[in-house]
């Protein structure tokens, strides 16, 4: 009898048996008994989620577009723009790291059924990938900080350090908001409106129509990929105690949520086209839109969901390159 109580005794148990391949890594998602090779270069390529970087890259190519319409003719700061986008996109990553961390350590990705995760796949032990966001957002830092030398607008300062605990206290923290229906929020205030109006404005010292539009648009396609990133993963979070919209909303209301901030961009572009007729090229992007639409309308495995969170990163890149384009000429 005592033989099979010690066989019963679970093996997170301070007095229980310690399973071999658990380790050291403090990471509950980690499979007992099982050994689990160490992340691969490839792995954390896949833990930055490089296909959704266009929601970094967008911004900051409207951004520049819109600049390009306040400024004389020809003239273009290339250094401040290569800043905005090394700040945006290093930031992207960081957040996508921290929140693998985040997520990881909570358990949240016990379940999980997107995209590989780091510690959450057991991998990957969770100081190391907090480490590796760190760096990133240092390097976002950095850069954030030369931009404000060069431009001598020190108050970039404060929304870069706000820029910085929004992205961590998105999934971190013991109370984090991503956790409690705000991540769409996050999403459209610095991956729309402040990554785009803050590109703008460094190289111009203006805020024109065209980088508010551009705003609008990027950022509810920005919302779009969160949308359809959660929807995948209701259940999953339902069952950690993650309170997403997507969650909140249900499925159905959802869906619908993203088609609506998917296209209402392409309604923007038809306004931009009437006084920018390159902007009509954006439309091109509907190719890529509409399907997306209808996966998600239709979709009922988690890979649909993930092929259609690809197909909107694509959107979103169209979208930017065409605003571009568009105010370039």
């Amino acid at each position: 009898m005592a033989a099979r109580q010690q066989r019963l005794t679970p093996p997170h148990a301070p007095n229980g048996p310690r399973p071999k391949g658990r380790g050291k890594s403090g990471n509950p998602a980690a499979k007992p008994f099982e050994k689990i090779r160490p992340a691969t270069f490839r792995d954390w390529v896949a833990g930055a989620r490089v296909f959704t970087l266009s929601m970094s890259v967008s911004p900051v190519l409207a951004g520049t577009g819109a600049a390009a319409v306040a400024n004389d003719p020809g003239e273009f700061h290339w250094v401040r723009a290569l800043l905005c986008l090394v700040v945006a996109v290093s930031l992207q990553i960081a957040v996508n790291y921290a929140n693998d961390y985040s997520d990881g350590i909570r358990g949240t990705d016990r379940h999980r059924v997107g995209p590989f995760r780091l510690v959450g796949s057991g991998k990957a032990r969770p100081r190391t990938v907090l480490l590796v966001a760190c760096v990133f957002f240092g390097i976002a830092a950095v850069a954030g900080l030369v931009l404000t030398v060069i431009t001598g607008l020190w108050w970039l300062i404060a929304v870069g350090a706000i820029a910085i605990l929004a992205a961590w206290f998105y999934t971190g923290g013991r109370r984090p908001y991503g956790y409690n229906a705000l991540g769409e929020l996050f999403v459209f205030v610095f991956f729309g409106l402040v990554a785009t109006l803050g590109t703008a404005y460094v190289q111009s010292f203006t805020l024109n129509q065209e980088a508010w539009l551009g705003a609008i648009g990027v950022g509810l396609i920005a919302v779009a990929t969160l949308i359809v990133n959660n929807i995948r993963d209701i259940a999953q979070d339902k069952e950690a105690g993650k309170r997403t919209l997507t969650v909140l909303l249900g499925q159905t209301a959802s869906r619908a949520l993203y088609i609506v901030c998917l296209l209402v961009p392409f309604g923007i572009a038809v306004w931009l086209a009437v006084f920018y007729p390159i902007a009509w090229f954006a439309l091109f992007g509907l190719l890529a839109a509409i399907p997306a639409a209808v996966i998600v309308a239709t979709a009922r495995t988690a890979r649909e969901f993930v092929v259609a969170l690809k197909i909107t990163g694509l959107v979103q890149l169209l979208f930017g390159a065409a605003l571009l384009w568009a105010f370039w000429k």
